[in-house]
């Protein structure tokens, strides 16, 4: 199990500037980086690496921003740009050392709205049919793509890993995998630790963030029985902090972080990082 930090955390969007957090990333303990690459065009993805290798870090896992715009179940246009920048992210994740894409690909964030059965049923099938795309391209560059669900406010697409396991099914691509977040199953799954387990072996990603969006450990979740279901599961995958802070405005906007909820963004990856590894089996 390898543990890292998304770029989120420090940066919006992700630059070639971005780089020079790398070297605290790998003085506080991190194994590697989760790269939010918002607009590929900001990065040049063979410096990027360089830069990673030099300080003894991975990029594991590309995370998807599926912005406004971005949105596999929208309109025509909507489909034909999100199709372009998940190609785009395909393309660019082996050069930076990942195999997976993860996020919420699926859909636009922040769409979510009541729907009639009949629309509901039509954005479903022509979101397996743009997943059906993306999957045959992915597992032509050897990348896994990993959806994430999302809680209630972000999405009214794919809330659980009930509902993600469905989507990924319907689509019938072996590149497809679940991507869970400890944040987002606080909110909608009955039982976190038993959403894992229904995960099982589809389960290529963890996020790992408090029940209010600070440090793993420091909220109410229960991570003894998050790790113990991972144990359960035999998961070998990586787990990622992924919290937030006012100081990276666009982000905070995005995920409603209108105060500050610990000392520093220093004291999340910290600290997290450190209960994280002491539950790690």
């Amino acid at each position: 199990m390898k543990f890292g930090i998304n770029t989120y955390l420090f940066s919006s969007p992700f630059t070639n500037d971005s780089v020079s957090f790398f070297p605290k990333f790998k003085e506080w303990g991190f194994d590697f980086v989760e790269i939010a690459v918002e607009d590929p065009s900001n990065i040049n993805a063979e410096y990027v690496r360089k830069a990673l290798d030099e300080n003894e870090l991975e990029c594991r896992s590309v995370c998807a921003a599926t912005g406004p715009g971005r949105d596999l179940r929208g309109n025509r246009k909507e489909q034909v740009t999100s199709l372009e920048y998940i190609h785009t992210l395909i393309d660019i994740a082996p050069i930076l050392g990942s195999q997976l894409v993860a996020g919420p690909i699926y859909s636009s964030v922040g769409r979510a709205d009541l729907y009639a059965d009949d629309k509901k049923e039509k954005q479903w099938r022509t979101a397996v049919k743009n997943l059906k795309i993306l999957g045959e391209y992915a597992a032509q560059h050897n990348v896994k793509l990993a959806l994430e669900p999302l809680n209630r406010y972000e999405t009214d697409f794919i809330n659980t890993c009930e509902q993600v396991l469905k989507l990924i099914a319907d689509v019938g691509s072996e590149a497809l995998m679940v991507h869970l977040d400890s944040f987002h199953m606080n909110l909608e799954e009955k039982d976190p630790a038993l959403a894992i387990k229904l995960a099982g072996n589809k389960l290529a990603l963890l996020h790992a963030s408090g029940s209010d969006r600070g440090t793993p450990g420091g909220d109410q979740i229960n991570w003894d029985r998050i790790f113990a279901a991972l144990d359960n599961i035999n998961y070998q995958g990586d787990i990622v902090i992924e919290s937030f802070t006012p100081d990276v405005k666009i982000i905070a906007k995005a995920a409603s972080i209108w105060r500050q909820v610990e000392p520093s963004k220093e004291a999340i990856a910290v600290g997290g990082l450190s209960f994280l590894r002491s539950l790690a089996f």
